[in-house]
């Protein structure tokens, strides 16, 4: 009798407990469909708006010499991602630039969706990026940039960089601006990276001014090595122009740490409590020198 009751009294005891677990797995359960669903969806409006987008501007490319009006087919599409993501976009400091002027966009990089960001952060600007060849292998994404007369760059081949540097003086003399990495990859831990003299060369050869854009957030919406968008805020800080007049190319070393520094300043302004991104972005100046030695 002593055993049995001592059965019925556990039973007791486990049978709310066991209730509790079998629902808070049910809600988990739950979640995680939900959550899947909301991925799944995203993905599916992504290639419904990207694929006719990229196909168009395939298309319309070869007709197009400097593909200014294809770019049109690009501000649209990056609208679309932001606005599918849930991402907004705060910019600063436009008051700094002349739209109608050609300008050397140097911008930190911490995500892929730095580029519909800055996009849409430059609206009354026609942008080309100079990226790595290798993305024109990327399907309708690579075949878009080829359209819209983006500069690729063979990195293994130096002779093909000068002829980069050919193509990109096209695209200013243009009216086209130019967007440079110079970080030359994107930060996986958010320190701003050490950076390569490639721009700063096509700055000075042309006499273009150069204008530090620090973007701040993006890795928050889209983390490195992910694709799910998350909602959430980019800011973007457009700084004054700096003339490359009295620059040569033994002096390149000093124009890229003056913009670098501008970057990380920035950067350090915006820095929060408690977060590590911001914390390794500051250690990076102390190593500037180092690194880049």
């Amino acid at each position: 009798m002593a055993a049995s009751r001592e059965h019925s009294v556990s039973l007791i005891f486990m049978g709310p407990r066991t209730n509790i677990i079998q629902q808070l797995s049910t809600v988990f359960a739950f979640s995680l469909i939900i959550f899947f669903m909301f991925y799944l969806a995203q993905i599916a409006v992504l290639l419904v708006v990207t694929v006719p987008l990229a196909i168009a501007t395939i298309a319309l490319g070869p007709f197009d010499l400097h593909g200014k009006r294809v770019y049109r087919i690009n501000q649209l599409w990056t609208w679309l991602v932001l606005r599918i993501g849930g991402i907004s976009v705060t910019v600063s400091g436009l008051e700094n630039i002349e739209a109608g002027h050609q300008y050397i966009f140097m911008v930190n990089h911490q995500s892929n969706i730095d580029i519909p960001v800055l996009v849409q952060s430059l609206v009354q600007f026609q942008l080309r990026w100079i990226a790595k060849k290798e993305l024109l292998r990327v399907p309708l994404f690579g075949w878009a940039m080829w359209a819209t007369k983006h500069v690729t760059v063979d990195r293994s081949d130096p002779l093909d960089a000068v002829k980069s540097l050919k193509r990109a003086k096209e695209r200013i003399a243009a009216g086209i601006s130019i967007v440079v990495f110079p970080e030359g990859t994107r930060s996986r831990d958010g320190r701003l990276l050490p950076f390569k003299k490639g721009g700063f060369l096509l700055a000075t050869q042309t006499r273009t001014k150069i204008v530090p854009i620090t973007i701040w957030g993006s890795a928050n919406v889209l983390p490195a090595g992910e694709w799910r968008l998350r909602p959430g805020i980019v800011e973007v800080f457009v700084d004054k122009p700096i003339a490359t007049d009295g620059y040569r190319a033994g002096k390149l070393r000093a124009l890229s740490k003056q913009v670098r520094e501008i970057i990380l300043t920035r950067l350090h302004s915006l820095k929060q409590p408690g977060d590590a991104r911001a914390v390794k972005a500051n250690s990076g100046d102390r190593s500037f020198d180092k690194l880049t030695a």
